[in-house]
């Protein structure tokens, strides 16, 4: 009698809760229990729980979203689709840049570190040591891109210049282009492609350190070049833009995460506006050998960091190198500091025709490593299949074939 009584009197009162707001349906108790206090009395349940949260079930309002969170949702939206964009940014901003240099004229030395500073932040809030010790303990990815950097592609920018006929000088170029550091905008492409920010930080760093001694010995090697590079200059410039900003973002991270949970929404955007600007600048301070230069050099030249990226990835793929990792080094590879070869082609190359494959690669070097962040970025990395340990149980060592089948799903010959 009592289960009877339990199910008859809890029944209606479950369906009561789920009746919309507005609507009264009578509830109905079983015999001898005339109101749900009574019943809940008999089961030993205080009244003004069950029948207060009865009440306050079928009475509670719903709350509507505030203007705040509707706001939000609409900017997270709206920046999602700008940081895809980012080759269509990349492109309009040299588009004005060729146009207009003289709008980009208030961008000088200071603000154009400024940017580089800010990019590297927006990158180092997303850190924390862990990633930087994880990477650590596995180098060979590092060695890995730093040969890519400068062994393969000084080799590609020099067979590239002498396939397609070009002048000494501007064979030159481009073997100087070839031989340089990455890009500090590879941090924020890979952070678009879903790569390894930490693994691209410290290939950067280690890149960028080495063009020390890397970029010299490479132009007096194949060139017979002697480019003399300010060693202490390029370490306190490592120091300033790249390693300062990203230890201020990786504390801000530990220190402070609710301000970096506040600010983190807006990081990708800050990371693409600097480095259009970044790129629109340096396209303006070299206008006219932009202008200047024809197909002949704009094809081997975009070819060097499409080829380049494209080398960077299946390399490293038939070495056994993850996804990620990958796509970490063959952005690292594609996109190098063009910036930073002009300048030295504009102050230990003696012709003037020297600097123009830097300044044409400027521009080439961020639409293609934009437009390979976005395309990977809109391919979902698989996670690695587990491994069935039963599976050794099963098919014992001596028949690996079998196993392997199994695993993968293919027959055994």
């Amino acid at each position: 009698m009592k289960i009877s009584a339990f199910v008859l009197c809890v029944l209606p009162a479950l369906a009561s809760a789920f009746v919309p707001i507005g609507i009264q349906t009578p509830l109905k108790v079983a015999p001898g229990l005339s109101t749900v206090s009574q019943f809940s009395a008999s089961l030993n349940v205080p009244a003004a729980m069950s029948a207060s949260a009865l009440q306050m079930s079928a009475a509670a309002p719903v709350e509507e979203e505030s203007f705040g969170s509707k706001a939000f949702k609409v900017y997270t939206k709206t920046a999602a689709t700008a940081t895809t964009l980012f080759p269509l940014w990349t492109v309009l901003f040299t588009a004005f840049a060729l146009k207009s240099p003289a709008s980009f004229d208030w961008f000088t030395t200071d603000y154009f570190t400024g940017a580089l500073a800010a990019l590297m932040l927006s990158m180092g809030i997303t850190l924390k040591p862990a990633d930087f010790v994880r990477v650590g303990a596995r180098p060979n990815a590092v060695l890995m891109q730093f040969t890519l950097c400068y062994a393969m592609m000084p080799v590609l920018a020099l067979a590239l210049g002498k396939a397609f006929a070009l002048d000494p000088a501007l064979i030159a170029g481009m073997v100087l282009v070839g031989s340089i550091n990455g890009g500090q905008a590879s941090n924020l492409c890979t952070y678009i492609a879903r790569g390894n920010v930490a693994l691209s930080v410290l290939m950067t760093t280690a890149t960028t350190i080495g063009a020390i001694f890397m970029t010299p010995l490479l132009c007096k090697g194949l060139l017979g070049a002697v480019v003399p590079v300010d060693a202490a200059g390029i370490a306190f410039s490592t120091i300033q833009v790249v390693l300062a900003p990203i230890a201020l973002g990786m504390s801000l991270n530990k220190w402070a995460p609710k301000f970096v949970a506040a600010i983190l929404p807006f990081s990708p955007v800050v990371g693409v506006l600097s480095t259009c600007l970044l790129v629109a600048s340096a396209v303006a301070q070299v206008v006219e050998p932009i202008l200047n230069a024809g197909l002949s050099l704009q094809l081997p030249i975009f070819l060097l960091h499409l080829v380049g990226g494209l080398i960077g990835y299946l390399l490293p793929r038939l070495s056994g190198f993850g996804e990620v990792a990958c796509r970490t080094m063959a952005i690292e590879t594609s996109m190098k500091s063009s910036a930073f070869g002009f300048l030295l082609a504009k102050l230990h190359f003696g012709e003037y025709a020297a600097r123009v494959p830097a300044a044409v690669s400027v521009v080439w070097m961020a639409l293609t490593g934009s437009v390979l962040a976005v395309i990977w970025r809109n391919i979902p990395v698989k996670a690695p299949k587990s491994f069935d340990r039963s599976l050794v149980e099963k098919y014992p060592p001596f028949s690996a074939k079998r196993l392997i089948g199994k695993i993968t799903g293919k027959k055994a010959d």
